[in-house]
């Protein structure tokens, strides 16, 4: 087969998603890993790529859109580790590395949100701009940036799910569903969040239902503090719970209100939008998020 070909993992608490891509990002094959042990699903994840390498002629580079915390920063001494994560078994396992060894070829290692935010900036959403925040909200809650071009790593990387938000007025009595904060965003808007308040999935509720009208202020205070800070040319949300693509709307109209007039660019005032979108990439964000990770690595 000629053209380079690229390996993709999007690693999950639940599942290792193993793929190859090629250079017109066509997923060719594509295998689903159940996260148990580090050697069992690390060690099934090399055979695939193995394997797949013979049958289809070698992998250019690998690119890990993980699940953290990780260490995320090359040059730190323990780049390529996932590192404190209650996920049992996992804390300080050294996945690049692992690959690295095993496969011989480039391997780029990221969060699966820093993967998405690449991707959507190479294909999708984020076509053409330096500096974009995407944000997946579903079982987890968590946020990628690109900033002047570049992944935001800082001392690690942003873990925009957990910074705390104001509560809503009538929402007081829920404690919160993260048990290192409560009460932080991921603790107040994630799927299990939901789930928890209302004693139903998510995607079970009507439209109507006032857990969204809820959901959205919260994510749109979350919003609020992203334009704040980072300033980002656009924002990019997916994830499960922004399946509810009717959410959008509201989402929009309460960021709005929250920012209060404060921020005066048209791309906001005027064309908000065009500002706060689903992903162009849809579900595929995060496993070519992998493959973007790849190709950055061979490069």
């Amino acid at each position: 087969m000629s053209g380079k070909l690229f390996g993709s993992i999007e690693g999950g608490g639940t599942k290792f998603v193993c793929a190859v891509i090629d250079q017109e990002n066509q997923i060719l094959v594509e295998n689903r890993i159940p996260t148990t042990t580090p050697a069992q699903t690390l060690g099934a994840c090399l055979d695939f790529f193995k394997q797949q390498g013979a049958l289809l002629g070698g992998l250019t580079a690998l690119g890990i859109a993980c699940f953290g915390p990780l260490a995320a920063r090359r040059g730190s001494p323990d780049y390529g580790q996932i590192l404190a994560t209650p996920k049992p078994g996992w804390a300080f396992t050294d996945v690049a590395g692992f690959f690295e060894q095993g496969l011989g070829i480039p391997v780029g290692f990221d969060t699966d949100v820093n993967g998405a935010a690449l991707a959507e900036s190479f294909w999708g959403a984020g076509q053409g701009l330096s500096d974009v925040v995407y944000f997946t909200i579903g079982t987890g809650i968590g946020g990628g940036a690109m900033v002047n071009g570049q992944l935001l790593h800082g001392l690690m990387h942003p873990e925009m799910g957990h910074t705390r938000i104001p509560r809503i007025a009538g929402d007081e009595s829920f404690a919160g569903n993260c048990p290192f904060h409560g009460d932080c965003f991921e603790g107040l808007a994630s799927g299990p969040a939901m789930k928890a308040r209302w004693g139903v999935p998510a995607e079970t509720l009507e439209p109507g239902h006032p857990a969204w009208e809820l959901e959205a202020g919260y994510i749109a205070l979350a919003m609020q503090g992203v334009v704040c800070t980072l300033a980002p040319q656009r924002i990019i949300l997916g994830g499960g719970v922004m399946n509810a693509d009717f959410m959008f709307p509201m989402i929009r109209q309460k960021t709005l209100e929250y920012l209060n007039g404060y921020i005066h660019v048209p791309e906001i005032l005027e064309r908000i939008d065009e500002y706060i979108v689903p992903p162009g990439l849809g579900i595929r964000s995060g496993i070519l998020g992998g493959k973007a990770l790849g190709e950055l690595a061979h490069s």
